[in-house]
């Protein structure tokens, strides 16, 4: 028997972050780079320390999640599919709540070429 789909919520309850030491290339980072890899909840919080107003790259976004953790890099796809599960939940809390006062900002990040900005 399938196991129920779980909900943004839930999703957003995922490992804590941590770091690994490359053992072969991966995603264009080298070997034996410190690798971050985060989790929504601090993909969450850190979105909210965007200024108002401004946007970021994902891959400035990475760098800065990166040199936050004192790591070489951030995951690509792990940050990528994070940013997705917050961006899910915040516009599932802004349909609940129609407020935007506590959700992530991931507009701030989410670039205009982005797949999922065409939504």
């Amino acid at each position: 028997m399938p196991r129920p789909k779980k909900t943004w919520g839930e999703k957003m309850k995922a490992k804590p972050p941590h770091h690994v030491i490359l053992d072969k290339d991966f995603a264009g980072i080298p070997k034996g780079s410190k690798l971050h890899i985060s989790c929504p909840i601090e993909v969450a919080a850190e979105l909210k320390t965007i200024t108002p107003g401004s946007t970021m790259s994902i891959q400035a976004f990475r760098r800065r999640l990166a040199e936050k953790n004192h790591c070489d890099a951030t995951c690509p796809v792990s940050t990528s599919l994070f940013l997705r599960i917050v961006a899910e939940h915040s516009w599932e809390e802004y349909c609940r709540t129609s407020s935007t006062r506590d959700v992530a900002p991931f507009w701030r990040v989410l670039e205009s070429n982005s797949p999922m900005a065409k939504s």
